[in-house]
Formats: C-alpha cells, structure tokens, sequence
C-alpha cells in the first residue's frame, strides 16, 4: 500500500498557542480517515498545511510525486447563470460526456444539470463540487465539515459516495454518525499531537477511554508505592542499621514516574434547566399557514407536541423547518391559524436571529449571571461557560468583540443556566466539539421538559429525539416513528427513486428556463396540462410497480435464460420510468406557470 503523504515532526503555533508539537502522520492509498478533535486543537489548521496554504514551524511533510488532492470548497465557486454542467466542464476540463456520466452519480440530470445552478439548493450545489471534485480525478480527499448545512438526503447521498470512492479520504466532522458510516481510520489530534487509530470512531472513543482509565489505575498504584517508601524513607533514614535499605528506597522512589493523562483537559460539564415535569399538550398548532406574504411555505398544519417530548425537525433545506420555527414562537408571524402553548410554558429559544442580537456590552460572565435561574453557585455558571469553550479569563470577554461562533455558545450557555421549561433550539450543535455536542445531548435526555429542535448531526438527533416532525412539499407532519424508523423510509425512497421525483416537483419551477415555460403555457390550458399530468402519474405508478415486481423476480429466479429476460424487462421499464418521470417534471413547471 503506498504512502501518499507523510507527516514528519510537525511543530505549527500561534504564538503561545501550540497547535502541533512533534505531531507526526502518515496517510496512505485507499484509506478513509475521520479526523477528530477539540475546537481550537488545529484541525482546519493541519488542513491547511497539507494543502500547502501555510507552512510548518519545523518538521517536514513528505509526498508522493504522484499524489493528487482533491479538496471540497466551501465558497461557491460558479459563476453568474452558469449551469451546473457548464461549471462541470469548465472546471474540470474534461469532455462533456465525461461531465454528464460523472454528474449522474449524484442524481445531477435534467433541469439540476442544465439550469442554472445558483437557484439549486445549498445540498444540490455540494453535489455539483463533489462530481467536479471527482472530474479531477485525485487520489487523496480533503473534506472539512462536509455535512454542515446538509439535508439528510444528501448526506446520506455522500456517504454513499465516499463508500465507493475507491481513493484515500482525510475528513473533518464532529459528526460520529456520518464518519463512522464513511471512515475506516481515525486520526485525533489533542495538546499537539496527532494519534492514527486503525478502526472506526466508535471504537477509538473506547479505546481511548480504555487508556485513560488504564493510565489513571497505574498511577494510583504508583502513588500508594510512593507514599510507602516515603513512609519507610521517613522511618529509617536516620537510623545506621537501616540507612543502606532507605537510600536503596530513594533510589526506587526516584525512579517511580507518574503517566501524563490526557484527560486532565477540562471536559464539557452540561446540565439542562432544573424544571418540573409537566403532564398534557405543550403546544397546538390548528390549521396553521406559515410563510411570508409574498410565498407560503407550508399550510394547513395541525400536530400536537406533549410535555416531556423531544421533537426533531427534519426536512431537505429550503423546505421551512426554521420558519416553522420561528412561526411557533412568535419571531415570525402565522398566515393564518393559530399556536397555543400550554398553561404555565416558559420558552427559551436558541437561533441566528437571537444569538446574534445579545447585549455586546456585557462580558460572558455578566450575560451568564443575569440570565442564570436564582441560587445558581458561581461554580456552576463557570462549568457551564468552560462547557461552551470559555475558560479562565476569556469570561472576562466583552460580547461585542466575540466571532458569531462564540456568541451562538454564551446564547446556548444562557439557555442551559435558565429555568426555562420549553427549550426550541435551531441547530445547537454546530458550534461545538464532539465531547460538547455529546455531553449536550445527554443534559437534553435528562431534561424533564420539552425540546424542539434542528440538526444536521444524526448522532445526536438519534440519541436525543422522542419523535420527528417533517416538514416537507408544503406539508408539516409528525412522523409516526422513531429516528431510526425515519432514516429507513428516506433511505427506501432515495433507492426507489420516490423522493427525487417530489423534490423535482417542489424545485422544477425555480430552474425551468422561463422561455420554455412560456412557449407550454400559451399554447395549453391548465386543465388539459392537469389530465396529462394524471395520466403520467398513473403511467409512473404502473412502471413502479413493474420494476419492482421484475426485480423481486429476478432475486429468486436460478434459471440463467431466465434472468437475463428479467434484466432486461427491469433495465427496459427503468429508461420508461425516467422518461415518464421527466416528462412528469416538465407537465408540473408548465402548469405552475401556465
């Protein structure tokens, strides 16, 4: 197996801040590794230095010649009305055939491909670099939060990506979910240097802990023999009979070393509010639009959430789960309809909108104590501020001179230290480090209130979430399940391909050139547009129905003549199927504009 890139006695700081202290690495082909660590230890850093867009301090990093990076960008790299298959070609260079074999591996087709890509979503945009990533054809994948502000849909599309990219991987997450579906090694990095585990995440935060637990059972034991010849030394040093075993006893103590653990860094101490538990319907929501006057977003909803629940808000981006939201605590006004809260509700909220609006005069510490419940101890509050990464003098720090990053977390603090009953969180674990976002997760469990809440991170919403809420196509609905219950369906639809059609519904008119439009709109009416539309359904249905059933049969059957004649009845009905579906998605732009 050939070593692509090396790490060789790595020293990077910024000032007093060490980053990386003798760190070595070493990463080699076909080789998928999650890399971890606290915020701050100097992942993204590290990433930058394999790039090659800062350099070490001391040490070397040693490359093949053959080596090719691929790195996902994050900035939007297209230009005005470019279609995604333009960008594809001029980006990459590669032919147009090769543009469009390599688009369809992530669904990229139709109206995705050949409209402009600045009206696709964030999710659908990531697929366009990911397939112009793949056009450059490299041998080793830097990826820093690739999930962030991903849909599930298409998270769950790049997992299957990296699975069957048969290149190296180096990928930065707090995501446990996501790198333990996609990663086979994992690299950490913590006080300056860097560990390569040969197995999953799962496995190392074991391991790790196995270690830490070994180290401080091996240090008691030499405590207690150190405290036994100090005792022994103490005894009989002054005596001459004994003198000669008590230097020989100095001489073991002097050599009895104690182990550097790890875990003496402060680690996240997170409790939720200390509240009363409730018994009936937290909130109503009564045949309720929400939306903006110019666009509604859903309408019609009528769901029922408990005391007690833990309510996920999931949905692809775009679809509304922030204005729901926002709507159902009265940061944004309903169309029409009514939100009843509970006798006696006393809601926290934690999103853009708020913690971006906290008083910049006020230091941490201040913020953390006026909004703290009464008879909070100071110690308390401090826990809770190192928590959230504010240690020592950094609670002394104005609010107004922090990073939007930093302001999301004093907010979270402040939620955590209240007695708020209701808490409605929008995303609360994107500011925060694998050990924060777990000990999260865990105060929310202990919490005897009510939770809603959006993430991206499928960990946490697993181990978190009582039920899930969708919001999707116009529709908000409480999900008859659990999570994983949830995460089957979506996984069963993106195979079966049932999903893609309905997002091409909601989408189609966004990206459909206007002049096509145009052209369908004046020569049809709605109502003959419409029977077309039926008849196309139920088309789609019947070839559904039939690939399904051909392929069920091709499952059983041992008879070689038999399928192959099954292979191509189900390769046959899948070009009809895509043929109706586009021709589904065309009917559909025609009529919203006709």
């Amino acid at each position: 197996m050939a070593v692509l890139m090396q790490l060789k006695k790595a020293h990077k700081s910024y000032g007093e801040q060490v980053l990386l202290e003798g760190a070595e690495a070493t990463f080699s082909e076909d080789v998928k590794v999650g890399f971890i660590g606290r915020n701050g230890a100097g992942k993204s850093t590290l990433l930058r230095i394999l790039l090659g867009e800062e350099d070490l301090d001391h040490g070397e990093i040693i490359r093949h010649p053959e080596l090719q990076i691929g790195y996902l960008r994050q900035h939007d790299p297209f230009l005005p009305q470019e279609t995604a298959h333009d960008f594809l070609i001029r980006d990459s260079g590669q032919p147009e055939w090769k543009c469009g074999e390599v688009a369809g591996q992530f669904e990229l087709k139709g109206d995705y491909l050949n409209g402009p890509v600045s009206r696709l979503s964030g999710g659908w945009q990531t697929r366009v670099k990911l397939a112009a990533l793949l056009l450059h054809e490299p041998n080793l994948l830097l990826l820093d939060e690739p999930t962030n502000f991903l849909d599930l849909r298409t998270q769950i599309l790049l997992e299957h990506f990296l699975r069957n990219f048969q290149q190296a991987c180096l990928i930065v997450s707090h995501d446990r979910a996501f790198l333990a579906a996609t990663c086979s090694h994992t690299l950490d990095l913590a006080r300056g240097k860097l560990t390569m585990y040969p197995g999953k995440i799962d496995a190392f935060l074991v391991y790790q802990r196995e270690q830490q637990q070994h180290l401080v059972r091996s240090n008691a034991a030499i405590m207690a023999k150190r405290r036994d010849l100090e005792e022994f030394i103490a005894k009989n040093k002054a005596r001459a009979s004994t003198a000669t075993q008590a230097r020989s006893k100095t001489k073991q103590l002097e050599r009895l070393e104690l182990s550097e653990i790890d875990i003496d860094e402060p680690t996240a101490c997170i409790r939720a509010p200390l509240v009363e538990a409730r018994q009936g319907p937290a909130f109503r929501c009564s045949d309720l639009d929400i939306g903006y006057p110019e666009r509604k977003i859903a309408t019609g909803i009528t769901l029922e959430i408990d005391h007690g629940s833990r309510a996920a808000i999931v949905g692809d981006n775009g679809q509304g789960k922030t204005t729901f939201l926002r709507t159902v605590v009265n940061s944004l006004s309903a169309l029409s309809g009514n939100v009843k809260w509970g006798h006696g509700c006393q809601i926290g909220t934690y999103a853009q909108h708020v913690y971006t609006s906290l008083p910049e005069n006020q230091t941490v510490l201040e913020y953390l104590e006026i909004n703290a419940a009464r008879n909070t101890k100071p110690q308390t509050i401090l826990d809770i501020a190192g928590a959230m990464l504010f240690r020592g003098s950094h609670v002394q720090k104005k609010i107004g001179v922090l990073s939007g990053g930093e302001r999301a977390r004093v907010c979270l603090a402040g939620l955590l230290l209240s007695q708020y009953n209701v808490l409605v969180l929008d995303e609360p674990g994107n500011h925060l480090d694998v050990d924060t976002v777990e000990a999260l997760a865990t105060a929310l469990i202990n919490y005897k209130g009510t939770v809603v809440f959006t993430t991206h991170d499928r960990h946490f919403m697993k181990r978190v979430a009582t039920c899930v809420i969708e919001v999707r196509d116009g529709r908000v609905v409480n999900y008859g399940g659990g999570y994983d219950a949830y995460l089957y369906a979506v996984n069963k639809e993106i195979d079966d391909g049932e999903r893609e059609q309905t997002t091409r519904m909601s989408k189609a008119p966004a990206i459909v050139p206007k002049s096509t439009a145009a052209v369908g709109s004046s020569r049809r009416d709605v109502r003959t547009i419409r029977k077309e539309i039926a008849t196309i359904e139920k088309t789609i249905s019947r070839l559904d129905d039939q690939k399904k059933k051909a392929s069920v049969e091709l499952l059983a059957t041992s008879d070689a003549s038999e399928a192959m004649r099954l292979h191509n009845e189900v390769q046959a009905v899948t070009t009809q199927l895509q043929e109706a579906e586009e021709r589904w998605c065309q009917l559909q732009a025609e009529s919203e504009n006709a």
